[in-house]
């Protein structure tokens, strides 16, 4: 491996923690906000625009839509035009500590520190509701990340629970 190129124009991405890619697009949470960044030509990257959205934390891309972890929780942004992203007004679902997110079809799964695995029905992404908070009794009390797979036939969500180590939560069993 080899460097290739340094950029940060401006430093529009000072604190850059996550990223997601669409396209030949980059989304990523800085302290500035969500950056877009054209990587057509990966060797001369350009900012796009900058969503102000309070401290982003992680973004997954399903379809049109862009569900992104914020200081207010979940929130949901329409990139039919991957380069103008627009935040979707009252698609948010309030969440204390919102960290990693994960699509998979009709859900989102949150990882949401002490709240644990937040599960939400995102059927109709612009209407999207809380279906489930799951801690195991207060056993997953400090979720950081999550990931879905499937495993032997099985749905997991797989979860890094912080101080608690790796948690597996079985969605479905043959």
């Amino acid at each position: 491996l080899k460097r290739a190129v340094t950029w940060n124009e401006g430093g529009v991405l000072k604190g850059a923690r996550h990223i997601t890619l669409g396209g030949y697009y980059a989304y990523i949470a800085a302290d500035a906000g969500l950056v877009v960044v054209d990587l057509n030509d990966p060797l001369r990257p350009r900012h796009v625009t900058t969503v102000p959205l309070p401290d982003p934390r992680a973004s997954a891309l399903q379809f049109r839509y862009l569900w992104v972890t914020t200081q207010r929780g979940l929130e949901v942004l329409d990139v039919t035009k991957l380069d103008q992203p627009r935040l979707v007004e009252g698609a948010t679902i309030p969440l204390v500590d919102a960290q990693r997110v994960y699509v998979a079809r009709t859900y989102a799964y949150v990882a949401a520190k002490k709240d644990g695995l937040v599960i939400v029905d995102v059927t109709r992404p612009e209407r999207p509701r809380l279906y489930q908070k799951f801690d195991a009794g207060g056993q997953l009390n400090d979720a950081e990340d999550v990931i879905v797979a499937s495993t032997n036939a099985s749905l997991f969500a797989y979860v890094a629970d912080g101080r608690n180590g790796l948690k597996g939560l079985q969605r479905t069993s043959p």
